[in-house]
């Protein structure tokens, strides 16, 4: 049994990640006592550089900034305290098996997709203005909980009428065409849309892996349209849908976090491992650590999937039972397997030999929707897709800090992997061979890429769990799909950022708006815990 806790702190937040440091940020900074506990030793949960090779360091998990939002970065100061984005000088370079290839970027892209079709070409700002229509209602709606559909009475229900139509009136600023698209892209395949607008393989391919990336699924299957969207509505440095690098790696933007934090008064405490939220007369009212000791809050606040939350930190006994069936079909995995590598040189691609701007860019192999579709397939009968979807970043052709002169890092972010092999199989087992089929695939395009690796580290969808509590390897805390999106985000009744038990909070990726290095749902929970714990 364990003993009361004494309410200490006015919130106690339950994981380091980006999104529980920007929630302990606000909350410290409207005045409140905040506790950040972080289990393994460093801040930043998968958002962190780490040196993984003697002398290499690298982004291990997250490796990407454009979904950070402004807000967030201007509210918390974040450049004061240390972060730094350069741009990528190419936002995606995509080899093809024929020697051929397709740049985009600013001022380019339209020229590229002119080499393979003309259509396509006229009718692409078409498509990026319509896309960009849409990214600005998710923008939009990022930063504010989305109506919360409660079994309350009336009273309850005024908040939430009341924001609702709040959303209906911006919506209403779309004529119906718009809205009925934007209701499509929240249903249909990735492929399906991209199907209305391009005839060309290559074009399809380059804005269809932001369907499946991340997804464990085939650009075909519904809801990956909106997939893609999510990708899209982001920006760097203030332009829309660009992507950049921090430098220093993910781990700098949740350093200038931590320093956020604790410049606003909130406590951080790593190596701190919360094995059990306590539950005293139907309220969350504290924390035991694996080391037995007792922690107490006015509220906890869980920066984890909410699977772990409900599933392995409270006792089942205090969970609803309309909570416990939720989470046994909350769907996570995303079918990811990631590699970070030292390289000896650059790579040098067949198809656009020599160093370049394009080697800064997102570089995507998978040359068509429809070899997605197999990798998919085969990941799902084999466990991994044997011609694998590999994206290539090399972060140190922007930030010289990552590597010795004159070498390299890179990340791989592979799909498609089973986030749990078939037939009992483990992830341990197989680590080794997946990580050397990985190295292969770019070698198809780049020759020699594969002498040119001194050391690697792979994390399969098991080590993603370990290390970093991703279910599955799910970097989105739970697959977003469409009964998985806003007001389902991890449920209803839940979407607010209240827990099923009075005086829980959730601020994690598993809440609206999703994945994503974003801050928006630490930040979106800080405005409710702020109001609750006013009173």
């Amino acid at each position: 049994m364990t003993r009361t806790p004494s309410r200490s702190w006015d919130a106690i937040i339950v994981g380091a990640g980006h999104n529980g440091l920007v929630c302990g940020a606000y909350l410290a900074g409207a005045g409140k006592r905040v506790l950040i506990l972080e289990r393994r030793s460093v801040v930043g949960g998968a958002a962190v550089t780490e040196e993984f090779h003697p002398g290499f360091r690298n982004s291990v998990a997250a490796y990407t900034v454009s979904l950070l939002q402004p807000k967030v970065i201007a509210d918390l100061d974040l450049h004061r305290h240390g972060l730094r984005v350069v741009p990528r000088r190419i936002n995606n370079f995509l080899p093809l098996p024929d020697g051929g290839y397709l740049l985009a970027g600013a001022g380019r892209t339209r020229q590229q997709v002119a080499g393979f079709s003309a259509r396509d070409a006229a009718r692409l700002p078409a498509y990026e203005q319509r896309l960009e229509v849409f990214a600005d209602v998710l923008r939009a709606l990022a930063l504010q909980p989305p109506p919360n559909v409660t079994e309350g009475g009336w009273w309850q229900a005024l908040p939430e009428l009341w924001r609702a139509g709040k959303l209906g009136r911006q919506l209403h600023t779309l004529d119906a065409g718009l809205r009925q698209e934007l209701l499509d892209l929240f249903t249909i395949s990735a492929a399906e849309y991209l199907d209305r607008w391009f005839e060309s393989a290559p074009i399809k391919a380059l804005f269809g892996f932001d369907g499946i990336v991340g997804n464990y699924a085939s650009p075909y299957a519904p809801g990956t349209a909106y997939v893609l969207l999510h990708h899209v509505f982001g920006q760097s440095n203030g332009v829309k849908g660009a992507w950049g690098h921090a430098v220093g790696g993910m781990g700098a933007i949740t350093q200038a976090m931590a320093r956020a934090a604790e410049a606003a008064g909130a406590q951080i405490r790593v190596g701190s491992d919360v094995r059990q939220i306590i539950v005293e007369q139907g309220r969350a009212t504290g924390v035991m650590l694996g080391s037995g000791e007792v922690l107490g809050a006015r509220a906890i606040v869980a920066n984890v999937n909410p699977k772990l939350l409900y599933e392995r930190l409270i006792d089942p006994v205090h969970v609803p039972d309309a909570t416990r069936e939720r989470m046994a079909h909350w769907r996570c995995g995303s079918g990811t397997f990631r590699m970070n590598v030292a390289l000896s040189r650059l790579p040098d691609f067949t198809a656009l030999p020599g160093p370049g701007d394009h080697l800064t860019a997102g570089i995507i192999i998978a040359p068509s929707l429809q070899y997605m579709d197999r990798a998919w397939r085969d990941a799902q009968d084999f466990g991994w897709s044997r011609q694998p979807v590999v994206e290539v970043l090399i972060p140190s052709t922007l930030d010289d800090s990552l590597a010795p002169p004159g070498q390299h890092v890179a990340s791989l972010f592979c799909q498609h992997v089973a986030p749990q092999l078939p037939d009992g199989r483990s992830w341990d087992d197989h680590r080794e061979e997946v990580a050397d089929l990985m190295i292969d695939t770019v070698e198809r395009y780049a020759p020699g890429f594969s002498a040119s690796v001194l050391g690697r580290q792979i994390l399969s969808p098991l080590d993603l769990e370990r290390s970093f509590g991703l279910v599955g390897g799910d970097i989105f805390h739970g697959a977003l799909s469409l009964n998985q999106l806003f007001s389902a985000r991890p449920m209803l009744g839940q979407a607010d950022y209240r827990g099923a038990i009075p005086g829980l909070y959730l601020c994690g990726a598993g809440t609206h708006p999703g994945g994503g290095v974003t801050g928006a749902p630490g930040h979106n929970a800080a405005q409710v815990l702020a109001k609750d714990l006013g009173r």
